[in-house]
């Protein structure tokens, strides 16, 4: 028997008109869908008048549904493997699904589409030709380190980060990188999409004046930028 295909879907980070042609008809061709958040994801797939059967694959079942994934696969299903916003496997689960089924042999298939990694970088003004994506900070111990680590990398840095901990967060930063230029962005794609641009410091005292509301992503420039 042949195998499904494991379809890997990027889909919107916030604007659901944000996708693509090919990730629409691969949602409506594939016998499953695989998603982060089922509920996030049937607000997707109603507002384009898809309907299909979902399973939830998140980072808490990760490692068993994965082998429940490949079996499906492995029967002659074709899955499609979406996160609740973006490219799965990006800072999202997904890695443990790819590789089992590379492993095995089936088919993998990504179908590219929006990144707030990507986005972020391209309207911070910031240089594009060497980056760095760490995606989420270690908030105990390696923090210290992985933060003058990242520093000394000769690029563009990409920092995931929390309202919650945004202030906290830049802080660190202006100690550990120094006042280099950098860009804010919130929300991106979305109604209150914002961008500041500035050094750390600026953007900081920005930053901390309000509560901070959405999802956020931090780009520095690299040391020496002018």
């Amino acid at each position: 028997m042949q195998s499904g295909i494991l379809y890997v879907v990027s889909t919107p980070i916030g604007n659901l008109k944000d996708i693509s042609i090919r990730a629409l008809e691969v949602l409506e061709q594939v016998d499953l869908i695989a998603a982060e958040d089922t509920r996030h994801t049937a607000i997707l797939l109603k507002h384009h008048d898809i309907t299909k059967r979902m399973v939830s694959y998140h980072e808490h079942n990760e490692a068993s549904r994965a082998a429940q994934l490949v079996e499906f696969l492995e029967a002659g299903d074709s899955i499609a493997l979406v996160s609740s916003a973006g490219t799965p496997a990006v800072s999202d689960p997904g890695y443990r699904v790819v590789n089992l089924a590379s492993e095995r042999g089936i088919p993998v298939v990504p179908v590219p589409g929006p990144s707030a990694v990507l986005a972020a970088l391209v309207m911070s003004g910031l240089p594009t030709d060497r980056f760095l994506f760490e995606g989420f900070l270690p908030r105990a111990k390696r923090r210290v380190s992985r933060l003058q680590s990242l520093a000394a990398f000769k690029g563009t840095v990409i920092i995931y980060e929390s309202p919650q901990r945004v202030v906290n967060t830049l802080q660190d930063i202006l100690t550990h990188f120094g006042n280099r230029r950098m860009a804010f962005c919130r929300e991106i794609t979305k109604k209150f999409e914002t961008v500041m641009r500035g050094t750390v410091q600026e953007v900081l005292g920005c930053v901390a004046q309000r509560p901070v509301k959405g999802e956020c992503v931090i780009v520095i420039g690299k040391e020496g930028l002018s």
